[in-house]
């Protein structure tokens, strides 16, 4: 795994992807929207009634999984930093009122690199995949979530500890997530530098 993004002229960033790559990055936003779940209504469509998409009440306890813990964490500082009675509600009635967005967002990003990649179709075992400037943010979003999510469930608290879990032996069951981590996190600069490039 070793593509990497370049910017294209006029904005949108290119990379090359084989089928291999491609396959991963589908699994692993396919499980992600799998794990941040349904959001909204059953049928919401954008014709639908904005006021009550405004006023659809949301989850007030945080989540039990730490990688949603990490995506939607409590906006005070949680229960167990600020002990006080009025900011555990305050803290219930922000998620009650931001966790549905959020998650339509996260859910969101997945879907539209999802899409991306089928729309290669890798000859030779390679393609081409280009992105536009609105899907180069979508798609930032969506690896910076996959790459949260991965370095939660490696209990990775900072990039140090991404060169510690390089060093694990190929034995290791966490190797094939680290790879994937680290690999991310390369599509995830290179495309970074691309837009701003």
């Amino acid at each position: 795994m070793s593509g990497h993004f370049e910017p294209l002229p006029g904005g949108g960033a290119a990379v090359p992807l084989d089928e291999v790559e491609i396959s991963i990055l589908r699994s692993l936003a396919v499980q992600l929207m799998e794990l941040i779940g349904p959001g909204g209504e059953a049928g919401e469509s954008e014709s639908d009634d904005l006021l009550a998409s405004v006023f659809n009440d949301g989850p007030s306890e945080p989540p039990a999984d730490p990688v949603l813990a990490r995506f939607f964490p409590d906006a005070y500082g949680g229960p167990d930093l600020v002990p006080d009675d009025d900011v555990r509600a305050a803290s219930a009635e922000f998620r009650r009122y931001t966790e549905n967005d959020l998650r339509s967002r996260k859910r969101e990003d997945a879907l539209a690199l999802i899409r991306a990649l089928d729309t290669l179709a890798p000859e030779g075992g390679s393609a081409e995949l280009r992105l536009k400037p609105a899907e180069c943010r979508q798609w930032l979003g969506a690896l910076n979530d996959l790459r949260l999510a991965i370095g939660t469930r490696l209990e990775v608290t900072d990039e140090e500890d991404g060169g510690e879990l390089l060093r694990l032996p190929d034995s290791d069951p966490r190797k094939p997530m680290v790879m994937a981590y680290l690999w991310l996190g390369g599509l995830q600069e290179t495309l970074v530098e691309s837009l701003m490039g």
